[in-house]
């Protein structure tokens, strides 16, 4: 596990160019432009409740549509994870969260264990949220982020109206199981598991 737990991760391709920097032991603090406005607001409060410095700056093309910058800065947060984690030597490894917002409840739970896998269960029928944020772009983020931490990743809206609401809720959801699974616990001495790898 890296001593300061930071990563700073570039990925560039004929899509997206994106530049992130992450510390695990932050305060909340974070600069996000990603030229998706719904994005930004996720990703900043993001930072905010699971206590993590954020920077990104990413360019995509989002002229064709938002997803290849919303799913791309979610493989990249990912990484910045993978890498500032190292082995994991320490961790708490689970988190998880029961997060009301308003008329919405959502229940995020995660096991960084080095299987990816996302299950998301939300209504199919969703609001946009905005101009052209389609919500089904959340569940992208969700599993380019997993896929790429290799992380277990189960999301559900037990109930909700907004979609905002919904988005938000997940995001923030995700914030605190994040902050409580990447836990340095003083009682683990080595890797959280019995095969002593992750």
């Amino acid at each position: 596990m890296s001593a300061t737990r930071t990563s700073q991760q570039h990925r560039k391709t004929a899509e997206t160019d994106i530049r992130l920097t992450l510390n695990v032991d932050g305060t909340g603090a974070s600069s996000i432009k990603t030229g998706v406005p719904f994005l930004d607001h996720m990703l900043t409060l993001f930072a905010k409740h699971g206590l993590f410095d954020l920077t990104v700056d990413a360019v995509g093309d989002i002229e064709v549509d938002f997803h290849h910058t919303v799913e791309d800065t979610g493989i990249v947060l990912g990484n910045a994870f993978k890498e500032a984690l190292g082995d994991k030597r320490g961790i708490t490894r689970y988190g998880w969260c029961l997060l009301p917002m308003d008329e919405t409840l959502a229940q995020v739970a995660t096991d960084l264990s080095g299987r990816p896998l996302l299950v998301f269960r939300a209504p199919e029928r969703v609001d946009t949220i905005g101009i052209g944020f389609h919500f089904q772009l959340v569940e992208e983020f969700m599993r380019g982020f997993s896929s790429a931490l290799l992380s277990t990743l189960h999301m559900e809206i037990q109930y909700g109206k907004d979609a905002h609401h919904m988005a938000e809720a997940l995001f923030k959801g995700l914030a605190r199981a994040m902050d409580q699974a990447t836990r340095h616990d003083p009682r683990v001495t080595g890797v959280p598991s019995t095969k002593e790898t992750l």
